[in-house]
C-alpha cells in the first residue's frame, strides 16, 4: 500500500501527542513530516515554571529528543514556520522556502500571550512567557538587572515571579482584581496564598492598573493609572493566552475565537485537514490544560488511522498545581450558587483550606490549599455524579477516611517514604513510581501501570498511584477519563459493552468484537477474560465458559507457585471440619507427599507444592472424600469465615457458624468480577472480622446487620452498612441480590469496596432496598446462574475434562 502523506505544523505537546498515538495504531500509514518554530525537540511546555526556577533543565523536560523522529521515520523541519497553507495544492509553505504536500494535515500552532497594547509596550525587556526563549531572556535579564515587574496575578504570572524571584529579583506582582488567581481559587483559598507568598518576599500590587510602560529603548518603570511608578528591569505580561489561529484564518480555515473543529477533530471547513490543542475551539470551548489535549489527540489519530469510530465530546477539567511548594487544587463550580451547599474547612495556623460544594448530595466543585491529595478523588466524585450522602459527614476528610486503616495524616501518599509499598499485588514501592513518572515522563495512570505494574492488578491502590501520579507531575496530570475504554482493543466503555450485549442479545465473543467493530481480530488478554465472564453472567445457562480466556489459576483451578507447583485447598463450609475430613486430608497429604500445610485465614487446609499432572488424581480423592474445590484461585466466591456463635461462646447471639454454612452453600461456585469472601460473626464483637468482607454478617439480639464492600490487605476498607435484616432467610435473599448487582454492575476486576466508592453507596441502596421486586427479581438470577456454577470442576477434571491442561509436554531429543 502507497503511504499517504501527513503534515504535522506545531511541534508541541497535542500535535506530537497525536503522532505518537497515531503511530501506535496504524505505524506503516504514512509518510509523517512536522514542522517547528522553535529549535529544540518536542518539550513539556508546563514544565517550563521549574526550569526557570532552575529546578529543572532544559534536557529533563524533552519529552522526545531528535533520535525519537529518526527512529520513528518522521522528518522534523525544526526551527522553520509555516507562513501558508495551499489547500488547493495540498501543500504548506515554510518562511525558508521549504514545501511539503500533504494528504491529511493537523494544525497544532498552540495559542500566543496576550499582550497588553501599552504604550512602550515595544521596549526591550518586555515579554510573555511561553516558550524556551522567554525563559532564556528571563534568565539573562535576572543576571543584569534587580526589578522584575509581572502583570497578571493568574497561574502562569505567579509562576513566572517565583521562578525570577528564585533567581534573585525583586518581584512585583500587579493584578487588575482584588484576588488572585480568581479563575481556579475562591476568596478565601486565594487570601491564604497571597499572605504565603508574601511572606516568601513576593510583593503585590493588587486593583492596580498599568497605564504605561517608560524607558528608552529599554524599559526602566511602570506607571499605573493612579499615577504611582514602580521601577522595572523586566515586564512579564501574564494576562492570559489566545488560540494561534492566525494560520488557520489565512487559509481560509472558518475561525471564531479559535478554529473551529467538528466532535472528529477535523475543521468543519476542510475535511482533510485536523486542528488539535489550544489553536482549537470545540463546541464553543478552547482549552489550555494537558489532559483535554490529549483526548483530543487520541480521537484524531484514530481517524486518521481509518478507524473511524472516536468522538471529541469535551472534557471536564480540573486545576492542580504548586506554587513556591504550595499545593493547590480546584475543579468545577467552586463557587456555588443558591442551589448549592458548601461544607468547609479553615486552619489558617496549618495552611489547610478546604472547600467541598454539593448540590443534591453530588459534587458540583472543589477547592483545595495546602493539603490536596483528595483533589483526584474530588474529581472522580463530582464526574461521576456520585452520591455521597452516605459519607457526607466526613467528605471533607477525604477518602482514607473511607475505610483506610491509615487515619494518621503521615500516612498520606504525599509524605510516604521512597520504600513504602504502594501495589502490594507486585511489590511497586512509591520510590519506583515516582522514578519511572519521572524518568518515563508518564501522564496517566495506564502508563504508569504499563511501565510499573502499580495498580495493574487487584486494583484496590488505584486511587493511592493517582494522587501520586497528580502530586509527581502536577498540573501535567491526566487523570484518568471517565469513557475509559475495556482495552486497547476498542474504545468502547465496560458499561458499553455490557449493555450491547444484553440490548443486542450478544452471546459470543465474536459476535462482542464484530458489533463493537473491535480493533484487534481475536482481542487481547484483558478484553478476552473480561468479555468472557460478561457473557458468562448475562447468559449463565446458555453460554459456554472459554477456559482459554481465564488466567492461569483459573485454568488449572489451583494457585501457581513461584516453583511452578500448585496449591490445593479444598472447600469447607463455614470452616466446619469433621475429624473424618481432617483425617481424609491428612491421608491426601502423605500420598501425594505434600511438602507444606497451612491453615489459611480463611479457615481453610492449604496444600502447597503440587505437580500439575499430579492435580486430577488429588482432586479425584478429595472428591471420594466429600470436598469440592474451595475456588481459592478465582475470580468467584472463595470462603465464608465464621466464629463459634452462640452454640459455644457465651457472647454469641446467633448460630453464626449455622448460618456461615448456609450462606457458603448459596454462594459456592459462583463466578465474581473479582475475588469475593463472606464472614459472619455471631455478636458485636466480630471475631469473625466481618467488617473488612465484601459481605459481612455482624449478629445482634434483635437479627442480623448486614454490611459490605469491605477489603482487607495493603489498602483496609471497612465496610458499610446496608441494613439490619430480623430473620436468616433474608440475610439469605439480600446476600445473594446483593452479589447478583455486584456481579452485573461492577467492572471486570473490580472489588466491592472500589467499586461501592465510585458508584455510591445509594446506588446499591436503592437497588437492593428501595425496591423490593427489584430485589427478589435480581436473587432469583442469581439462584438461576448457581444452578450451572455449582459443578465442581475438580470432580468433572478428576473424571477427566481437559485432560490436556495438565498432560506433562514431552520433548523429544
Amino acid at each position: 500500500m502507497q503511504k499517504e502523506n501527513l503534515v504535522l505544523i506545531g511541534n508541541g505537546m497535542a500535535g506530537v501527542r497525536t503522532l505518537e498515538e497515531l503511530l501506535k495504531l496504524a505505524p506503516d500509514h504514512y509518510n509523517i513530516t512536522v514542522f517547528g518554530e522553535e529549535p529544540y525537540g518536542n518539550y513539556n511546555r508546563i514544565m517550563l515554571s521549574p526550569v526557570l526556577a532552575s529546578e529543572k533543565t532544559i534536557e529533563q523536560i524533552m519529552l522526545n529528543g531528535e533520535q525519537w523522529y529518526i527512529d520513528n521515520g518522521i522528518t522534523l523541519h525544526k526551527g522553520k514556520k509555516v507562513e501558508q497553507i495551499n489547500r488547493a495544492r495540498r501543500e504548506v509553505i515554510a518562511t525558508d522556502g521549504t514545501v511539503a504536500h500533504y494528504d491529511r494535515l493537523i494544525i497544532a500552532t498552540g495559542s500566543v500571550p496576550f499582550m497588553l497594547p501599552l504604550p512602550g509596550a515595544d521596549k526591550a525587556g518586555v515579554i510573555g512567557f511561553r516558550d524556551i526563549k522567554d525563559v532564556d531572556t528571563m534568565l539573562d535579564t535576572a543576571s543584569q538587572y534587580q526589578h522584575a515587574v509581572v502583570i497578571g496575578g493568574g497561574l502562569l504570572g505567579l509562576e513566572a515571579a517565583n521562578g525570577l524571584m528564585k533567581q534573585g529579583m525583586n518581584v512585583t506582582v500587579v493584578h487588575l482584581l482584588d484576588t488572585l488567581m480568581e479563575r481556579q481559587l475562591d476568596k478565601p483559598a486565594a487570601a491564604m496564598l497571597q499572605k504565603s507568598l508574601a511572606e516568601r518576599g513576593m510583593t503585590f500590587l493588587m486593583e492596580h492598573s498599568t497605564a504605561e510602560i517608560l524607558g528608552q529603548e529599554r524599559v526602566t518603570a511602570v506607571r499605573f493609572k493612579n499615577g504611582t511608578e514602580i521601577p522595572a528591569d523586566l515586564v512579564v505580561m501574564a494576562v492570559g493566552i489566545k488560540p494561534n489561529t492566525e494560520l488557520g484564518k489565512s487559509a481560509g480555515l472558518y475561525c471564531e475565537r479559535g478554529i473551529v473543529v467538528s466532535d472528529t477533530m477535523q475543521t468543519i471547513t476542510d475535511p482533510k485537514i485536523y486542528a488539535i490543542g489550544e489553536c482549537v475551539q470545540h463546541r464553543g470551548i478552547a482549552y489550555g490544560l494537558v489532559a483535554p489535549l490529549f483526548e483530543q489527540a487520541k480521537v484524531a489519530a484514530n481517524h486518521l488511522a481509518k478507524h473511524g469510530i472516536a468522538r471529541y465530546v469535551g472534557t471536564v477539567t480540573s486545576t492542580k498545581l504548586k506554587v513556591t511548594g504550595i499545593e493547590l487544587f480546584s475543579a468545577g463550580d467552586f463557587i456555588g450558587n443558591d442551589k448549592t451547599e458548601d461544607i468547609v474547612f479553615k486552619d489558617a495556623a496549618s495552611g489547610t483550606y478546604k472547600k467541598i460544594v454539593l448540590q443534591d448530595n453530588q459534587v458540583k466543585g472543589a477547592v483545595l490549599y495546602g493539603d490536596t491529595v483528595d483533589g483526584s478523588w474530588y474529581f472522580q466524585l463530582m464526574k461521576d455524579g456520585t452520591d455521597v450522602s452516605a459519607f457526607r459527614d466526613t467528605l471533607l476528610f477525604g477518602q482514607h477516611h473511607l475505610g483506610d486503616s491509615g487515619h494518621n495524616p503521615d500516612t498520606r501518599v504525599a509524605s510516604l517514604p521512597d520504600n513504602a509499598e504502594i501495589c502490594g499485588c507486585n511489590g511497586v514501592c512509591k520510590g519506583d513510581i515516582v522514578k519511572a513518572i519521572t524518568e518515563k515522563k508518564l501522564f496517566t495512570l495506564d502508563e504508569v501501570r504499563a511501565h510499573t505494574k502499580a495498580s495493574a492488578s487487584c486494583g484496590s491502590c488505584t486511587g493511592l498511584v493517582e494522587s501520586l501520579l497528580a502530586h509527581t507531575v502536577g498540573g501535567d496530570y491526566s487523570a484518568t477519563p471517565k469513557t475509559k475504554p475495556l482495552c486497547k482493543c476498542t474504545d468502547y466503555t465496560h458499561d458499553d459493552i455490557r449493555h450491547g450485549i444484553i440490548q443486542h442479545s450478544l452471546k459470543t465473543m465474536p459476535a462482542v468484537r464484530e458489533h463493537f467493530e473491535w480493533k484487534t481480530p481475536d482481542g487481547c488478554p484483558s478484553c478476552r477474560n473480561a468479555l468472557n465472564y460478561y457473557l458468562l453472567c448475562a447468559y449463565p445457562t446458555e453460554y459456554v465458559d472459554d477456559a482459554q480466556s481465564r488466567y492461569i489459576n483459573e485454568r488449572a483451578h489451583g494457585n501457581i507457585q513461584k516453583d511452578g507447583s500448585y496449591s490445593v485447598v479444598p472447600r469447607m463450609f463455614g470452616g466446619m471440619c469433621t475429624s473424618d475430613q481432617l483425617r481424609a486430608i491428612a491421608d491426601v497429604a502423605d500420598k501425594y507427599q505434600v511438602p507444606t500445610m497451612k491453615v489459611t485465614g480463611g479457615q481453610r487446609i492449604d496444600m502447597f507444592g503440587i505437580k500439575k499432572e499430579q492435580l486430577p488424581a488429588m482432586w479425584k480423592d478429595l472428591s471420594a472424600a466429600g470436598f469440592v474445590s474451595g475456588h481459592a484461585y478465582g475470580k468467584a466466591m472463595r470462603t465464608v469465615k465464621t466464629c463459634v456463635g452462640s452454640e459455644w461462646c457465651r457472647f454469641g447471639t446467633q448460630d453464626s457458624t449455622g448460618l456461615g454454612v448456609k450462606l457458603e452453600e448459596l454462594t459456592w461456585g459462583s463466578w465474581m468480577p473479582h475475588k469475593f469472601k463472606l464472614a459472619v460473626s455471631g455478636c458485636p464483637r466480630n471475631c469473625a472480622e466481618a467488617t473488612i468482607k465484601d459481605i459481612g454478617v455482624v449478629c445482634v439480639d434483635s437479627g442480623y446487620e448486614l454490611h459490605i464492600g469491605g477489603n482487607g490487605g495493603i489498602k483496609v476498607r471497612v465496610t458499610d452498612l446496608l441494613c439490619k435484616v430480623a430473620t436468616e432467610e433474608e440475610v439469605l435473599e439480600y446476600t445473594g441480590a446483593f452479589c447478583q448487582f455486584y456481579r452485573e454492575d461492577a467492572h471486570y476486576l473490580e472489588r466491592t469496596a472500589p467499586w461501592i466508592e465510585r458508584v455510591g453507596l445509594e446506588k446499591v441502596k436503592t437497588a437492593i432496598l428501595g425496591d423490593a421486586a427489584n430485589r427478589k427479581a435480581l436473587y432469583e438470577r442469581f439462584l438461576i446462574s448457581q444452578q450451572p456454577a455449582q459443578i465442581d470442576p475438580w470432580k468433572a477434571r478428576a473424571d477427566g475434562a481437559e485432560a490436556a491442561e495438565f498432560t506433562p509436554i514431552m520433548i523429544e531429543a
